[in-house]
């Protein structure tokens, strides 16, 4: 029998297994028998935990969600920030951790490969209905420009976090920003966004 895991936890160091092969090799080298070896166990052994290579690949997509979601509330230590600042954590968190697991972040963003089920849905689901719950304060608060609809600019926040995240993992920065950091143009960027859904001087504020 392996040493790499105790009686009882072989799907979870087949889930850590997988994560680490992806990690190092990219999707494509995910497959069952190579998850089997890195454990040390037969190659039939984690089909009776987990029916397929599909399966596997979508229990690596629900830890992955689980660290995102961690990690975007941790980013949230400030509680007495203002709705629009907790906004502007959220992003940078998210766009941290993206740049810290990239590969792990091409498993959860690509829901054609690996669908959002479970408790990775319900974990994506809450970063957004609080996304959407400060929005609305940033509005009563009158953080929030008077011509800024709460739906689109939460739509907006998705798009540019995400698409950022995407010309990270895609390798298009060097083509579109100046030499430097990535992710401190994508921290500039996000921190642009978020200055220009505050009222202006002699803007009415969101009431």
């Amino acid at each position: 029998m392996s040493k790499t895991y105790h009686h009882g936890d072989l799907p979870k160091a087949l889930i850590a297994a997988a994560s680490a092969i992806v990690e190092e090799a990219g999707v494509e080298a995910l497959s069952v028998r190579a998850v089997a070896k890195r454990v040390g166990v037969s190659p039939g052994a984690p089909f009776r935990h987990f029916a397929s290579r599909d399966a596997l690949l979508a229990a690596v997509a629900g830890q992955a969600m689980e660290r995102l979601a961690t990690a975007v509330e941790a980013g949230q230590l400030k509680t007495d920030a203002d709705p629009l600042e907790q906004i502007r954590m959220i992003g940078t968190a998210y766009l941290r951790w993206v740049a810290e697991h990239p590969t792990q972040f091409a498993i959860i963003s690509q829901r054609n490969l690996v669908p959002l089920e479970g408790t990775a849905r319900k974990q994506n689901d809450a970063i957004r209905d609080r996304m959407m719950a400060l929005l609305t304060m940033a509005r009563s608060h009158g953080h929030l420009r008077h011509d800024a609809d709460p739906a689109a600019v939460l739509l907006s926040c998705r798009a540019l976090v995400y698409g950022l995240s995407r010309m990270l993992i895609d390798g298009h920065f060097p083509e579109w920003s100046p030499e430097g950091d990535p992710l401190d143009w994508m921290q500039r960027s996000l921190d642009h966004f978020i200055r220009d859904l505050r009222p202006g001087p002699g803007q009415e504020a969101g009431e």
